[in-house]
Order: structure tokens, then sequence, then C-alpha cells
């Protein structure tokens, strides 16, 4: 496995495995790497006949009262990890690498960033869509692998390569969970034990929420109104949305009448957490 900060060397060993006919795949990460990461790496490993993989914690994508400063940085387990799961490269550049002195030009991003996150954290898409643009232009892959339990984010990205004719194909892949549902994320490790067993309620909120229009409620403020509940209940308070809107374009819906997500956000202690549940129109009302 090759390791380099270097965007020169990595920008030439993916241009020699596309000039020798090989299909490269990318998987951009933060680090403070779990199963859900290399889930990706798995997914890639099959589709691609090589693997790449990113390591950067993205400055611009933190808002000012964020846990830039916090997020966690565990490079060596992180490389342990990735070589075990087969990854042929990893680029682990600096700030002043990617963001060097006078850099100014930043990627406007598209309709779908505009709702949600887009509110709860200003500026947050424009430091997402800066930073995969440039890495797909560093590392000119094949395939881009991202997990879909940053569902608008995911949404993003593939209005931003559609819209922008970025040559890669994104592919989306399902959200790996710890045993008992949690949604696997780097930042569970910030949850003490207590703050983990109230975080239990989310997903049990998505599921209420799925099995209510399951029985052929499809009245959105009904199953946004019982998602709410069910967090209240598991004594999540700090609710910064549960909805259910549109899955493709993520705006308002009266009633699910086309494909839906039920997005939540929330904080437990001081962790912000998000997850999602797809939801499809009951054949009751197709």
């Amino acid at each position: 496995m090759i390791v380099s900060s270097s965007l020169e060397e990595v920008y030439q060993w993916t241009r020699q495995q596309r000039e020798s006919g090989r299909s490269v795949g990318l998987v951009p990460t933060m680090g403070a790497l779990h199963n859900g990461h290399l889930s990706l790496v798995g997914y890639s490993n099959e589709r691609c006949q090589r693997t790449a993989t990113t390591i950067f914690v993205n400055p611009t994508q933190f808002g000012p009262s964020e846990d830039l400063d916090r997020y966690p940085r565990t490079l060596d387990q992180d490389l342990a990890m990735l070589k075990s799961a087969g990854v042929d490269l990893v680029f682990t550049p600096q700030p002043e690498a990617i963001y060097p002195r006078g850099f100014s030009t930043f990627v406007l991003p598209p309709e779908v960033a505009q709702p949600l996150e887009g509110r709860a954290r200003p500026d947050h898409f424009r430091g997402v869509t800066t930073i995969v643009l440039k890495l797909f232009q560093i590392l000119p892959a094949t395939h881009a692998f991202f997990g879909e339990k940053d569902y608008q984010q995911l949404a993003v990205i593939e209005a931003m390569v559609r819209d922008l004719n970025v040559p890669v194909e994104v592919v989306p892949c399902p959200i790996i969970r710890e045993p008992d549902g949690l949604a696997m994320s780097s930042r569970n490790r910030y949850l003490s034990p207590e703050e983990r067993h109230r975080s239990l309620g989310i997903r049990r909120a998505l599921t209420a929420a799925e099995q209510q229009l399951c029985e052929g409620q499809v009245d959105v403020e009904q199953l946004q109104m019982t998602m709410r509940s069910t967090l209240l209940d598991a004594k999540i308070d700090a609710i910064e949305y549960a909805v259910v809107v549109d899955a493709v374009n993520l705006q308002p819906l009266a009633v699910v009448d086309r494909p839906a997500v039920a997005l939540i956000a929330v904080r437990v202690g001081t962790t912000r957490l998000i997850d999602n549940q797809r939801l499809h129109v009951p054949a009751s009302h197709k």
C-alpha cells in the first residue's frame, strides 16, 4: 500500500492506472475510520481494479463553533485498517497543500444543498463541494464511493458531478449500523454510555415513521410528529430537524405520494448525530 502526501505523486499514480486500462475507485474520508468506511472500500474493491482512499480533515466544511480541533485523528490506526482492507493508495495531504496561501476559489453548491444541513450549517456544503471536486482532480478516478448515511451530502455530490460534467461515476453505498441499530459514525466515540443509550432513539424514530407509512399513514405532518415524539421519549430534546421530504430534491411534502426520505439531525450531549431512512409509497396508495 502506497501512502503519500504528494499531490503530484497520487495524480501520476492514478493516471498510470487509468492509462493501463484499470478502473480506479476513490473513497474520500476524514479518517477516524470504522466499519462504515471499510464497507466503502469493500464496494470499491469489488467494483474496481484499484482502490485509493483519502484521509483529510477538511477545514472548510466546519463552522466556527464546530468540532474541527476536536475531530478525532487516528492516522496510524486508520492506515493499518486500510492496509488490511486491501487499499492500494492512501492520500494524506497537509492542509497547506490543499489550500495554499492565497487560495480563494470555492465551488457554489447546487440547490439541493440549501435546505436542512444547508440551513443548520452555513457554508458547510461549499466546503464539501470544493474539497470533493479538488480530490476528483487530484485523483481522477473512474468511480467514487460515498455512504448514504450522509444523505444530503451524497445528493449534493451527485448534483455537482452531473451539473459540472465531472467524468466520475458516483456510487451510493448503504448505511452500516452497529448491532444495536445506531448508524456508524466517527463522532459516536464522543458519546458517554448514557448518551449512547439515548441515541438509539434516532433509529427507533425512523423505524416508527416507516412502520406508520407501511400501515397506510401518508400524511407527512403525522409522520414527522411520530418521529419527534419518539425522539422526545428517548430524552433527545435537542432536535434540529426530523422531517420527511422528497427523496430527490429534499423539498417538503404534504403526503408521501412519491419516493421520500426521513431525515433526522439531533444533538445528544455535545455530539451532533444524523441518520435517515428511505421511504416508499405504500402499495395501497400507488
